[in-house]
């Protein structure tokens, strides 16, 4: 049998961030290229979606304080649901909003400069939830089990 074409693994968050993940600024919807024709002829901007899922991608920047390296410190991670994730609310005196991704998963890459050559992992996630909450609790990008998608707030039924 051969290696699959795109491995994603499954991992654990506490085992990647120990001391967690921190949102900076907001999630994003990720759109596909449009080139400067396109826009003249005012082509709509379609969303990219994700290969394997065929979900819609979106991305946030976080910062992961037990990073070592300076460049290792801003994570960027997509990800791949429904409806656009809705962060965590604010924390008083907190300048950063404190989230713990769900459904994580790593898919390894790898990177170059001239001769230099290493591995980065692309970091995706259904959902994100507020530490210490349950899993009733979610902030993902779909509603909440037991509840419709009309009753989770600030998200419209499809």
């Amino acid at each position: 049998m051969g290696a699959p074409k795109l491995p994603r693994f499954s991992v654990n968050f506490d085992e990647w961030f120990p001391q967690g993940l921190y949102l900076v600024g907001e999630i994003t919807a990720v759109t596909e290229y449009q080139s400067q024709e396109d826009r003249a002829r005012n082509r709509p901007v379609r969303p990219r979606v994700d290969e394997v899922t065929g979900y819609p991608l979106f991305r946030g920047t976080f910062a992961d304080p037990s990073a070592e390296k300076d460049r290792e410190k801003s994570v960027t991670v997509e990800f791949t649901c429904t409806h656009q994730p809705v962060p965590p609310g604010a924390v008083a005196g907190l300048p950063f909003r404190p989230v713990v991704l769900e459904g994580m998963t790593v898919q390894p890459r790898a990177e170059a400069s001239g001769q230099a050559k290493w591995i980065t992992w692309t970091i995706r996630a259904t959902g994100m939830k507020t530490p210490g909450a349950t899993s009733t609790e979610t902030t993902a990008g779909r509603p909440t089990p037991g509840k419709s998608l009309a009753d989770t707030p600030n998200r419209t039924a499809a």
